[in-house]
């Protein structure tokens, strides 16, 4: 086992999306239903940008600043993390919220939505192409999670966090198709429940674990290769950053438990790897 260490103060309700900045040289989470993003200094300094209503999850752009994952679509956003142009809407349904997503190798950014009541089944994984148009390439998810794709872009990993598990899915870069879905790992339900991921450049996984108080870094294989302990129970998200991506940051959220959870729930930590974490894919938009 492996311990993180608290870097920042209490700097989110609900901390979520990191995502690490290499042209400011600093982290940047969202603070989920707060509707805000925080830069994240590597000193543990924290600066707040309030945008209103729902921040669900950060990439760059191939064309410079951010594209967002709103409450029910998306944001282009400029340098400065302000928004650019008009919003873009995936659907309309007020029941449900964007959670969490990722760019693939093409640069498509992709994203899944669940109902505020977490009811099952409901979710979907909306994709906004480089054109800004919207599709929905799968359905039927209830917390969709942690989007990642392997280093030959051919495997993409996703976790529906209520099953416990991490799947993993043939993926067709031409057309971003989705086919073949199966088990790559199974978490254990008295360890938590499988929430955002990272993925290094030896195709390691480290997936955060929602009431588990803990990262599981597994290997390509699906082995587990360590436990990292983390001061908070409900751990949501984690990514690599720092100027040799080998430190792992990883967000926390007090939104069910506050103070209940301990004084550092919603603060982000870190913990020293002796890998590389691979680069996020850009949005192609």
């Amino acid at each position: 086992m492996t311990a993180a260490t608290c870097l920042t103060e209490v700097c989110a309700e609900h901390g979520e999306g990191p995502l690490w900045d290499p042209v400011r040289g600093v982290l940047v989470i969202v603070d989920m239903e707060q509707g805000a993003l925080v830069d994240v200094a590597p000193d543990g300094a924290t600066k707040r940008i309030e945008l209103g209503g729902v921040t669900a999850a950060i990439r760059p752009r191939t064309s410079g600043g951010f594209v967002l994952a709103t409450e029910r679509g998306f944001r282009l956003l400029d340098r400065d993390l302000q928004p650019v142009g008009e919003p873009i809407v995936a659907f309309e349904d007020e029941r449900q919220r964007m959670n969490d997503g990722g760019c693939d190798p093409q640069g498509r950014f992709h994203c899944g939505s669940m109902a505020y009541d977490e009811t099952p089944g409901v979710g979907t994984l909306w994709r906004l192409d480089a054109d800004l148009t919207v599709h929905a390439p799968l359905t039927g998810f209830t917390i969709p999670n942690g989007l990642q794709w392997t280093a030959d872009g051919r495997t993409a990993l996703h976790v529906d966090t209520p099953t416990n598990r991490i799947d993993a899915y043939d993926f067709d870069g031409a057309t971003g198709a989705f086919a073949n879905r199966r088990q790559f790992v199974t978490i254990p339900e008295d360890a938590g429940h499988p929430d955002g991921m990272a993925i290094d450049e030896a195709d390691g996984v480290w997936v955060a674990l929602w009431s588990g108080s803990a990262v599981h870094h597994y290997t390509a294989d699906g082995r587990l290769a360590d436990v990292i302990e983390v001061n908070a129970k409900d751990v949501t998200a984690c990514t690599f950053g720092g100027a040799d991506r080998s430190t792992l940051y990883i967000t926390t959220s007090r939104r069910d438990r506050g103070d209940a959870d301990g004084p550092q729930a919603g603060a982000v930590f870190t913990v020293p790897t002796s890998v590389c974490g691979a680069v996020p894919h850009p949005f192609a938009g």
